[in-house]
């Protein structure tokens, strides 16, 4: 059954939306000025030209007829000739209204898009695993490149129809300022109508936001080739096709009901018009038969009436219109206004942010994953945890999955902001560091790499965007990650595109995509701090003995000058052979650290870690 519609909530009187909505227009119009000011001046200007020559058109009408009726063969020759330029002139200002709009819409779509995808690349990482944030960037997506020049054609066709109605109402007045006055009332109720369904159907989108990213969540997972195995393997498909269509059917009975009754009630309304326009056409018509107007103001004045309540019509029209834009754009608007506030990584570009000291402290840290419910205790992914880790120090970070191992190593990273406590790197805390400086201080590989459907030169280079044109550096890089081999095996090398999802792509095994990615994380060679998060998880013993290996060459040091000094690394395993290669191990549980030492004195003391290495070696057995 489908679900009630929600009511639109009154946030105030119509003058207080209408006022709500001139402001969205002028931050609108602001964005089109700054995206092309000359198409914009273009626009205005073909705006005006159109605003007027109708009066021109419907001024000759009247000529024509006074010529027909005074039998004058040159006079209504001569204006019929003008009505021709006129109409001429009109049919190109509107070939040029619908040039513009169009390279203006393509123009102001690009603009706006980059401005969402720039907006998200300047935020905090934890908007991303935020629900409400997506349903905040579905809705600024969801025509923005369409709505912003929509508002303003209709903000310049509300322009140009004022124009054409006040020199309409000029013509009128000498014929009844009543009958004008009723015949532009009576289109009101309708444009009232549009304007509150509009405002129903806005909150209709709004409001199923997180269903509509369902729904495509539901497509992406049936015709793409990350699932398609998992999908057909276990005969899923089906049940998430019924799933698909059970979605989109309510949506599309939501939109039916909606869309056939503002249908029916708008056209009933518009009938008011319809007949307040033909009562005066026939008391006109009554008076040009009685000799009281002439035949050619009657036919002046019939169509200054028709036009004129049609402009003033399209004027209210424009005015729901534009509303109706604005509230899309208040979406947009709400999204560019997204701030870094509780919690971010200021980034305030210390001056010591080059110094050569990488000791790393945490000190009295806590974290909470914003809008995460249950007990106190357990909200947190970290609580006080206090950590010295030494310059060159190798570190292992052992714990149960959820235990707070990766959030550490984000928090270092400056990801995330502590909720509690100070993460420092070289004395400073993170939130002074500029991020950027940070981060290529850091090379990671995290458990849940991407795979970019790119080159392999492009998928190691990004490592280092200021070096990935290095030949020499992305072969180190390669051939430290253990990825000699594969790239030699590609046709193109380091030219070959990986993936499927272009043309000629090569896809990988998982094993073969970690090597690619322990290449990149390579790649950063003038990090101070390694970090590698289930770096060997999809890889053969030999592979990972050989980037261990590499790992640990790279760790002392042994490819930068002696003054530098070995680097600090940090590695996040389950496998304890990996791990007792770390001069210290520290084990996390629940977000705390419960133990810490070297391997041999950790199986020693018979604790938590020594628990987990007797589980791991019986499997060996």
């Amino acid at each position: 059954m489908t679900p009630p519609l929600p009511r639109p909530t009154q946030r105030g009187p119509w003058t207080a939306a209408l006022k709500e909505s001139a402001l969205h227009t002028r931050r609108t119009l602001a964005l089109v000025w700054a995206s092309s000011r000359a198409q914009t001046i273009a626009l205005a200007a073909l705006t005006l030209v159109a605003a007027l020559v109708p009066l021109g058109v419907a001024y000759a009408g009247k000529r024509i007829v006074d010529g027909v009726v005074a039998h004058s063969r040159a006079q209504t020759v001569r204006w019929v000739v003008t009505e021709l330029v006129l109409v001429a002139t009109v049919a190109g200002v509107q070939r040029g209204l619908g040039l513009v709009r169009q390279l203006l819409g393509a123009r102001l779509g690009i603009d706006i898009n980059v401005s969402i995808l720039e907006k998200a690349l300047g935020l905090e990482l934890r908007y991303f695993e935020d629900a409400d944030f997506y349903d905040k960037l579905t809705r600024a997506r969801r025509e923005a490149s369409s709505r912003p020049v929509a508002l303003v054609t209709e903000a310049f066709g509300l322009v140009q129809n004022a124009i054409t109605l006040v020199g309409y109402g000029v013509l009128l007045v000498r014929f009844s300022g009543w009958a004008v006055a009723g015949l532009l009332l009576a289109t009101v109720p309708a444009t009232i109508a549009e304007m509150r369904y509009s405002k129903i159907a806005f909150r209709v989108r709004n409001w199923r936001s997180p269903e509509s990213r369902r729904l495509l969540y539901l497509e992406y997972v049936l015709a793409n080739d990350e699932h398609a195995k998992e999908v057909k393997l276990f005969g899923i498909g089906p049940l998430l096709m019924e799933r698909y269509r059970t979605l989109a059917e309510q949506f599309y009975e939501e939109d039916r009901v909606l869309a056939v009754k503002r249908t029916w009630i708008t056209h009933l309304l518009s009938m008011l018009a319809t007949v307040a326009f033909y009562g005066a056409y026939a008391a006109m018509a009554v008076m040009a038969a009685a000799g009281l107007l002439t035949l050619g103001n009657m036919t002046l004045y019939i169509l200054a009436f028709r036009q004129g309540q049609s402009s003033f019509q399209a004027i209210l029209s424009s005015i729901g219109s534009m509303y109706e834009h604005n509230l899309y754009m208040s979406n947009l608007f709400e999204y560019l206004e997204l701030t870094q506030a509780g919690g971010t990584v200021a980034g305030k570009a210390s001056a010591r942010a080059g110094g050569a000291d990488v000791e790393i402290r945490f000190e009295g840290v806590g974290f909470r994953y914003p809008g995460k419910q249950g007990k106190e205790e357990d909200a947190y992914a970290l609580r006080g945890i206090d950590l010295t880790i030494a310059k060159g120090e190798s570190l292992a970070l052992v714990g149960e999955n959820g235990a707070g191992k990766t959030t550490l190593i984000k928090l270092l990273a400056g990801l995330y902001a502590p909720t509690e406590g100070r993460v420092l790197v070289g004395g400073i805390d993170v939130r002074d560091w500029d991020p950027d400086a940070l981060r290529r201080r850091i090379g990671v590989v995290f458990q849940d790499f991407n795979q970019y459907q790119l080159k392999v030169r492009e998928n190691v280079g990004f490592g280092s965007v200021d070096h990935m044109d290095e030949e020499p550096r992305l072969q180190r890089a390669v051939e430290r990650g253990g990825a000699e081999e594969l790239v030699g095996s590609l046709a193109g090398g380091l030219d070959a595109p990986l993936g499927r999802w272009f043309h000629e792509g090569t896809e990988l095994s998982g094993g073969q995509w970690q090597k690619v990615a322990l290449a990149r994380a390579f790649m950063r060679e003038e990090a101070d701090i390694l970090v590698l998060d289930e770096p060997t998880a999809a890889l053969d013993a030999n592979a990972e003995h050989a980037v261990f290996q590499r790992f640990r060459a790279l760790a002392a040091g042994a490819d930068r000058p002696a003054e530098q000094g070995p680097r600090t690394t940090i590695v996040i395993s389950h496998r304890f052979p990996t791990v007792r290669m770390a001069s210290r191990i520290v084990v996390l549980e629940k977000g705390r650290i419960v133990e810490q030492g070297s391997h041999d004195a950790l199986v020693a003391s018979g604790g938590k870690y020594a628990r987990m290495f007797a589980l791991q070696a019986e499997g060996y057995r």
